[in-house]
């Protein structure tokens, strides 16, 4: 949002620099981005002057070059050839100096420099009104009606706009200060000034005019509608200074009418929206909506069909405005234009936001109102306009004002304990101070007592509803710099906080991930809605549907990580990358009877060679195991047990294992099946496994504890079983634990084989076991003990037969 300097001083005595007005509004929450110098004419004529030609004559040496003396106010004339037909002796002229930057209005800038024209010394040019950046003709020179003395600068004859725009970052919460009058109110808190509003008197009817009345048909959408008719308008170009203030916005002046309504927008923060009156048809403006398919043809020529949802302004014979968004091209405002409507209303930012979404539009008017309006500015803002348009534009009054406003808004009446401001700002300021920052912000403190007091604030502060907001107030007025850090720190919290930082957590495992050759990527929540349709294991009904999707491909949230990742592994195998392992923290979304629910997932993606060609081994490709050890070693860092396994053979796995704590599924890890991956038309094999990253917070057990590396030796005994094929090796595992006690340390599988020299339906394991004790040297009798019992469990609990 830009903000004229020169505007601002209309309602606050500043004396201070552009720079020093940025630094206090950034302080109090509006974040000025940026602070440009602008001038109406760029460059300023800097280095031009008022020049009377003394002499003409022809070049010697070409037939369309004058050559020419004029005296630009020096003690020496200067000779200038100009290219121009209509140069004549006793012209007074605007002259370029030597040095002088020049702006046109079409092309690059350029220095005039000392020059050669065909034989003959040049110093300087005469200016035609393009080559300043003043017009558009360059006919012939600039030729002037003036007395005032050779070697005037040209700014002492035509006024040149200079002002200071500062550019602010608008937080969505801070809908009031969308206008100069908003933030000259901050400025007015902050530097204990007086604001100056231009005062405007009530309305006489001077004319007659087409009559014209409003119906409302909904409140609710609209609770304020005002407007008024004038006639005797000549449509025209606006005054200088009102060009020059809507350019400094970046706004192209178009006529006088349309000009003061964006005037009143920026400066006041109220939309305007002026109708030709002799267009609406039978005289009757009717507030209200239109027909869902209703074809409406805006502005900029293009037919909309509307939803039915969006607010309109009509008369009996259909659409004249969406309203609050964008005029109609039928109603506006032209040069054979006489008397206009001019409106001035209150919408429900809610209604304004949806017309907006739905047809993709995002306008000046609809920004504030979808953020809300000052119900209290509509007649001040029609009136003000009218002094304008009777100025500019000859406008006179033709109708009393017409203002709806059946159910005034209320102020807002917040309770504030004076204990809870010292404790959220972390100072005591004196009830004095905090009444006097809230009545110079417009918010009245009446109720007063030793304890607290109640706040009253006016509509138009849509983000001060609440204790915490009007104490947010008195920080960002009283100043975040004048809260001193005190010898003890100590925090009082609002609310309870986890003691573990989940933000903390999620950041080492990227970087332990990234460590082991992982990339992390980010993707979209939207996707597309046949995922889920021919997924096979993701319910359509569940999906949440966007209602202004942008695409149809992004017309639902997307309920697994799965279809999101495998389209950045498409888009990489497409382009020859074929050897990915990827890893992505997100949210998946789906819809449950009581209402909509959110759950983070951590997603992983192996595909392709576990390693390079090389000369020293062959190349591998990734399998089960490598995205198995990443899961465990997962659990490992988050101090988690592994959990229930099972195997799983559902979508969209073609075989994988899943993960279960208790009743709740801790991860599902697998080689995903072929027709997953035709959906995102990926064409190569993808391991992938999905973790509940909200569950695995939950059980994170913080930091391993950690001892002393044992003082005696460590010693290794191996097994081989002969089991069916039905019994997992994780069955085998908890066997040996129980069995092998505290002994065992760990326990691993370095051979398995099923073949015809065992017996059908039956597989080996070669399991080593690695038996240390904390105190002890161990000796071949507990050793032998120990690996009896565990020879005995696995005969009575998975039927093993011992291979020796």
């Amino acid at each position: 949002m830009k903000i004229s300097i020169n505007r601002l001083k209309k309602y606050i005595a500043l004396t201070e620099s552009p720079e020093e007005i940025g630094a206090l509004l950034t302080q109090s929450g509006l974040e000025v981005e940026g602070i440009e110098a602008y001038e109406s004419i760029k460059g300023g004529l800097e280095g031009i002057v008022i020049g009377e030609v003394l002499t003409c004559e022809k070049h010697p040496d070409a037939d369309k070059l004058s050559l020419t003396t004029v005296d630009i106010g020096l003690a020496e004339t200067s000779q200038i050839v100009c290219g121009a037909p209509n140069v004549a002796k006793g012209q007074k002229v605007l002259v370029a100096t030597m040095g002088a930057m020049l702006y046109p209005t079409e092309g690059e800038p350029f220095q005039i420099k000392k020059a050669k024209i065909r034989g003959q010394a040049s110093e300087g040019m005469i200016c035609a009104e393009d080559e300043l950046g003043l017009g558009k003709s360059h006919a012939g020179i600039m030729v002037l009606d003036t007395d005032l003395p050779n070697g005037t600068p040209a700014s002492k004859l035509i006024e040149v706009g200079q002002d200071h725009i500062l550019e602010i970052g608008l937080t969505p919460n801070r809908a009031d200060a969308a206008s100069h009058l908003g933030v000259a109110r901050d400025l007015k808190a902050l530097l204990k000034k007086e604001l100056c509003l231009d005062s405007v008197t009530d309305l006489e009817i001077e004319a007659n005019g087409p009559k014209i009345t409003v119906e409302v048909e909904n409140p609710t959408d609209c609770p304020r509608y005002a407007g008024v008719v004038l006639s005797g308008i000549k449509v025209g170009p606006s005054p200088q200074w009102l060009q020059n203030f809507l350019k400094s916005l970046d706004l192209e002046p178009i006529n006088n009418v349309v000009d003061i309504t964006n005037f009143i927008l920026h400066d006041l923060g109220q939309p305007l929206h002026a109708f030709d009156a002799d267009r609406i048809s039978e005289g009757k403006i009717i507030v209200g909506k239109s027909p869902k398919g209703t074809v409406f043809k805006t502005l900029d020529e293009k037919e909309r069909k509307l939803s039915g949802d969006e607010l309109m302004i009509k008369d009996p014979k259909g659409g004249l405005c969406i309203a609050g968004v964008f005029g109609g091209v039928d109603s506006g405002v032209s040069e054979q234009t006489t008397s206009i409507f001019l409106e001035s209303a209150y919408f429900s930012p809610d209604i304004i936001r949806k017309g907006a979404q739905h047809h993709g539009l995002k306008t000046d008017a609809s920004f504030r109102f979808e953020r809300g309006t000052d119900p209290n500015m509509p007649v001040y803002a029609l009136k003000k306009a009218v002094k304008l348009l009777k100025e500019i534009a000859g406008a006179k009054v033709a109708s009393e004002i017409i203002d709806l406003y059946p159910n005034p808004i209320e102020d807002f009446q917040i309770e504030v304990s004076y204990g809870h401001i010292d404790r959220l700002i972390g100072k005591k300021i004196p009830a004095k101070e905090v009444k006097r920052i809230l009545e110079s912000l417009e918010i009245q403190v009446i109720n007063e007592t030793e304890t607290g007091f109640t706040a009253i604030a006016k509509p138009y502060r849509v983000d001060v509803t609440r204790e915490a907001d009007v104490i947010e107030e008195i920080l960002r007025i009283h100043g975040f710099e004048q809260v001193a850090l005190s010898e003890n720190l100590n925090t009082d919290y609002l609310a309870e906080h986890p003691v573990k930082d989940l933000n903390k957590l999620q950041f080492k495992l990227s970087q332990i991930l990234a460590g082991q050759g992982y990339l992390e990527m980010i993707t979209n929540s939207l996707t597309k809605s046949t995922y889920a349709e021919k997924s096979g294991f993701l319910n359509p009904e569940n999906s949440v549907k966007i209602f202004n999707k942008l695409s149809e491909d992004l017309d639902v949230m997307r309920q697994s990580l799965l279809y999101s990742g495998l389209e950045v592994l498409a888009r990489n195998i497409n382009r020859r990358q074929t050897d990915l392992k990827y890893f992505e923290f997100g949210t998946v979304y789906s819809k449950a009877e009581s209402g909509y629910v959110e759950s983070r997932k951590l997603g992983l993606f192996l595909s392709g060679k576990k390693s390079a060609e090389s000369w020293i081994e062959p190349s591998k490709s990734f399998a089960f195991a490598d995205l198995y050890a990443t899961v465990e070693n997962i659990l490992l860092i988050l101090n988690i047990d592994l959990g229930e396994m099972s195997v799983i053979d559902h979508s969209p796995f073609e075989y994988g294992l899943q993960l279960k704590l208790g009743e709740k599924i801790l991860a599902e890890i697998g080689l995903v099946e072929e027709k997953s991956l035709k959906l995102a038309e990926v064409r190569q094999e993808v391991w992938y496994a999905e973790l509940n990253w909200d569950l695995l917070c939950k059980k994170a057990a913080g930091l391993k504890k950690y001892q002393e590396i044992s003082k005696f030796p460590e010693v290794r005994r191996d097994l081989s079983l002969v089991i069916d094929k039905a019994v997992s090796y994780d069955q085998v595992k908890k066997v040996a634990l129980k069995a092998g006690g505290r002994l065992l340390q760990r326990i691993g599988v370095f051979d398995v084989y099923q073949g015809d020299k065992i017996d059908a339906g039956k597989k080996a394991y070669a399991l080593s076991f690695h038996l240390q004790d904390q105190e002890n040297t161990l000796t071949d009798k507990v050793i032998d003990k120990t690996m009896s019992k565990l020879i005995q469990a696995f005969e009575n609990e998975v039927g093993a037969l011992i291979r020796t």
